[in-house]
């Protein structure tokens, strides 16, 4: 099969397309013939190396992917060959605590498609047959490859860790990406105003379109005076902010007292200084979140296929352009979600 590996950690130049034996499958996996795969910010975080991450190379990034049944394990029943399918980027180990509990997001043995495993930027991918669901007719590749990573992060966010409710104001982030596209939808299907903000005045039209609110131009005025101004100096019941260093101060200081801060990313640092007095004197709750559980991804996706989220693609690359698509990623130019085509 033709597949992006990594023979070394670094720029987009280390992405190369090469010929590599077909994946076994075993007992409990089906093989995908991958028909588009999206790429997520984890993708560029891998590909520069991670301290703590240590997988064997040449290693194959991505995450979201949707294709064709291929080939099924001894044990797989439920799935034929040629069915059109999109995977659960995430695994777990099924027996601990968490798993037992359904909350195997929080498996110690947690595993993601791209960065702990050989992901789908390839034209064949094994993966778990429990991970995989079937797409409907009218769903293309490119927008059901769109959808898992980013949808469910924003699903557990808003839905299962802050609870939003109908009437409560969400400030999100950086509307361009994958997630914050997501959180937009997400939020206005449960009745709140969404707040969004960005650089660019082309990415706050496209975010109104999409059902935000109330958008901000964060190089013309800052984020929470705008917040302060806007909010008759009450704040915002919740803000998404996967920005990290850079806004935390200021997405802490958009919050109500009271107020929830959900951090799902960090793309401009791993260490950010906030002042405790805000969050002990107005009560604040930071709540961590990543990817979800199986249950929280079969929701959303069917969500997505009834049509009522739809998953936002930026720009289709083929496969052996992938460099390419790795710098305009890195640009920030998108809006909505970069996807990738094998042959």
């Amino acid at each position: 099969m033709k597949a992006i590996v990594l023979r070394n950690w670094g720029g987009p130049e280390v992405l190369e397309m090469v010929d590599m034996p077909d994946p076994q499958v075993g007992s409990d996996e089906v093989l995908v013939r991958v028909r588009a795969v999206a790429m997520n910010h984890l993708d560029l975080w891998v590909r520069g190396g991670l301290p703590n991450l240590k997988v064997p190379l040449p290693h194959i990034l991505g995450a979201d992917m949707a294709g064709e049944v291929a080939a099924t394990g001894d044990w797989v029943k439920d799935l034929q060959v040629g069915e059109r399918v999109v995977v659960n980027p995430g695994s777990s180990c099924g027996e601990c605590e968490f798993c037992l509990g359904g909350e195997d997001g929080l498996c110690k043995d947690y595993k993601i498609l791209g960065e702990h495993v050989p992901g789908g930027y390839a034209q064949f991918v094994t993966v778990p047959g429990k991970s995989v669901i079937r797409i409907p007719p009218d769903l293309s590749y490119e927008q059901a490859a769109a959808a898992p990573l980013a949808f469910m992060t924003a699903w557990r966010m808003l839905v299962t860790r802050a609870a939003v409710k109908p009437g409560e104001d969400v400030l999100v982030l950086g509307a361009g990406s994958g997630v914050s596209t997501a959180v937009i939808q997400i939020a206005k299907m449960a009745g709140c105003t969404v707040y969004a903000t960005s650089s660019s005045e082309e990415k706050l039209r496209k975010a109104r379109e999409l059902g935000a609110d109330v958008t901000i131009n964060h190089t013309t005025m800052e984020i929470d005076k705008a917040i302060w101004e806007l909010t008759g100096k009450r704040g915002v019941d919740v803000v998404v902010d996967h920005v990290g260093p850079k806004t935390m101060m200021k997405s802490i200081r958009s919050l109500r007292r009271g107020g929830r801060l959900l951090v799902c990313g960090a793309t401009t640092g791993n260490f950010a200084e906030i002042d405790l007095r805000y969050i002990f004197w107005r009560q604040i709750s930071i709540l961590g979140s990543t990817m979800s559980s199986h249950r929280e991804f079969e929701q959303v996706m069917r969500l997505v296929f009834m049509g009522k989220l739809k998953p936002v693609v930026d720009r289709v690359f083929p496969l052996e352009k992938t460099r390419e698509a790795h710098e305009y990623l890195e640009r920030g130019e998108q809006f909505g979600k970069v996807v990738l085509t094998p042959p």
